[in-house]
């Protein structure tokens, strides 16, 4: 007897088939088919069935291999990049854009003096933290770009050839940097005035640019379009300060919009200039009714000053979400009627010891360059929603040809899971998640997770492990940067 496509998934699955499943729990069924098939759907031989164990202690020593410090799906393998990238290392983008030589780095520490002795070319007090570094892909060679930067963490590679990165702090602010691999050790000398120095002091903006024009606000992810419009999110909870409605998304338009090519002068960018408006969801298609219950719909964007958007956001009644960190814009979004429209999707990290186990919404802009109070030109609605394993969602990274969307856990010992793209089913969620990788050292999570063009190819950062076995670089101290290889490309997601 031929069996029917779902019957052979099943029994492809050790389910069996008709009577055989009429006792079981049919959402255990779906997540076990998931696991069984996840060569097909994720391009993975199997996923991890658990986390990592805890471990206690300073996990961390010089003489482990790449494979001790991450559990991993079979069909993975581990192997270290460097072990020098500076303590905090977070977000990461290719430079240069197309076909890059080097990743860049956002290193998440908080501004801090090091000691200069001088033979390093720093004399006493004016050396500080790596902020940016380049790590060569390669050799895994790590070059101070710049320092004294407050919490770097968002980064991205923009259309016309500079790297954007952005501070998660409260008065975080936005540096342009022209060329990352002809820039070595500039400092920023002053965050309130943004001044940028170049190792001998001197005040230099032709290499580093404060961008005055971008919000002040706890960065994290973001986005930059081709044409230089930017969407971020403000990296805040709700009530704090007391009764603010939490973190906003926001929209920064040019006012001189990039065309194509590279540019020559940070002058040329299209970041020089521009407006600022925060995003606020209604709950109904013909006006702004907006407020608690109102999270997802139609949004519409608010002008609100670059200086004070955060005040100004939740002054003007912006949808305030739990944390927003991450966000990316799905590369495979493509809608033939309007080229113009595009899909970004964010983690808001929620709390998980409040039973708020964080959540993954996507947005649909079909104008990007619009921005209005009464033009609802965006649709938000909730892509991935978190339980008690998988929770406190922080980075995001879309694998280039699947659409599969890797879900990166905010928490020590934390797991990167990969979920499903919405298929022709009637929800508009995923189709459903595994877990790929889990972090061994309890003092430690995984962050800046990130494809190369290929798909099969991915880096991860180990971050806040406790160093105490390790010797410290430049007088900071060091995360593992890691690449994991042996993806594959799924062969069905039907």
């Amino acid at each position: 007897m031929k069996l029917s496509r779902f019957a052979r998934t099943l029994a492809l699955a050790g389910l069996g088939s008709g009577a055989a499943i009429a006792g079981q729990d049919f959402g255990l069924m779906v997540e076990q088919m998931l696991k069984a098939q996840s060569m097909r759907l994720f391009g993975v031989v199997s996923p991890l069935q658990a986390s990592a164990p805890s471990t206690v202690g300073a996990y961390r020593t010089t003489e482990q291999n790449a494979a001790d410090q991450v559990a991993l799906a079979k069909g993975l393998h581990a192997h270290y990049l460097s072990r020098q990238a500076a303590n905090s290392t977070d977000m990461l983008a290719f430079y240069p854009a197309e076909n890059p030589t080097h990743l860049i780095s956002c290193v998440e520490g908080n501004r801090q003096e090091l000691s200069g002795d001088g033979l390093s070319g720093y004399a006493s007090g004016d050396k500080y933290n790596p902020s940016v570094q380049s790590i060569d892909l390669s050799t895994g060679a790590v070059e101070t770009v710049l320092r004294g930067m407050d919490g770097c963490d968002g980064i991205r590679t923009t259309a016309w050839g500079t790297v954007l990165a952005t501070e998660e702090t409260n008065d975080g602010g936005a540096y342009e940097i022209l060329n990352p691999l002809a820039t070595s050790n500039y400092t920023v000398k002053n965050r309130a005035s943004g001044e940028i120095v170049d190792i001998t002091g001197a005040t230099n903006t032709n290499a580093i640019v404060k961008r005055t024009a971008l919000p002040t606000m706890a960065w994290e992810g973001l986005e930059i379009l081709a044409n230089g419009v930017i969407i971020a999110g403000d990296e805040l909870r709700p009530g704090s300060p007391a009764n603010a409605d939490g973190g906003a998304i926001f929209k920064f338009v040019p006012a001189m919009p990039h065309s194509t090519g590279t540019i020559s002068d940070l002058d040329q960018s299209p970041l020089v200039a521009g407006s600022v408006y925060a995003m606020q969801v209604s709950c109904r298609d013909n006006t702004q009714q907006y407020g608690q219950g109102c999270e997802i719909g139609n949004a519409a964007w608010l002008l609100v000053n670059a200086a004070t958007v955060r005040s100004d956001a939740n002054t003007a009644g912006a949808t305030g979400y739990y944390r927003p960190e991450d966000l990316q814009l799905d590369p495979l979004f493509n809608d033939t009627a309007n080229p113009e429209a595009v899909r970004f999707c964010w983690t808001n990290t929620g709390l998980e010891t409040g039973s708020n186990f964080a959540e993954t919404i996507c947005g649909v802009d079909s104008a990007p360059m619009t921005a209005s109070a009464t033009q609802r030109t965006v649709v938000v609605n909730r892509f991935v929603e978190g339980d008690s394993d998988f929770n406190s969602f922080d980075n995001l990274a879309f694998q280039p040809g699947t659409g599969s969307l890797y879900v990166i856990e905010d928490h020590p010992n934390g797991d990167i899971f990969a979920c499903l793209s919405d298929g022709a089913d009637r929800d508009i969620k995923t189709d459903g998640c595994v877990k790929i990788l889990s972090v061994k050292d309890s003092s430690a999570e995984p962050t800046g997770f990130i494809f190369d063009a290929s798909g099969t190819k991915a880096y991860v950062s180990i971050q806040h492990s406790d160093d105490t076995n390790m010797p410290m670089v430049d007088g900071y101290g060091t995360d593992d940067l890691i690449v994991i290889s042996g993806f594959r490309q799924p062969k069905m997601h039907d």
